[in-house]
């Protein structure tokens, strides 16, 4: 369960950093931030689907650490 946990909270900073890199544009051509980018768009996306279009922010991100979060409590 200790490993679980712990690519759960490696996931949730990527998930942090990802975040943070949208909002620096000098890093969004970096092959590591693309990288990044790519790993958190694994569940992302899908929640961007669901939310409201013209959002002025993306709380995909933070709809996602908070299920993962909850994942983590609950087990």
């Amino acid at each position: 369960m200790g490993l679980i946990r712990f690519f759960i909270y490696l996931y949730i900073w990527i998930l942090i950093i990802d975040a943070v890199l949208s909002y620096l544009p000098q890093f969004r051509n970096a092959t590591w931030a693309k990288k990044i980018r790519d790993i958190s768009d694994i569940s992302c996306k899908p929640i961007r689907g669901l939310m409201p279009k013209g959002l002025p922010f993306d709380f995909s991100p933070l709809v996602v650490i908070i299920a993962l979060q909850l994942l983590v409590v609950l087990f």
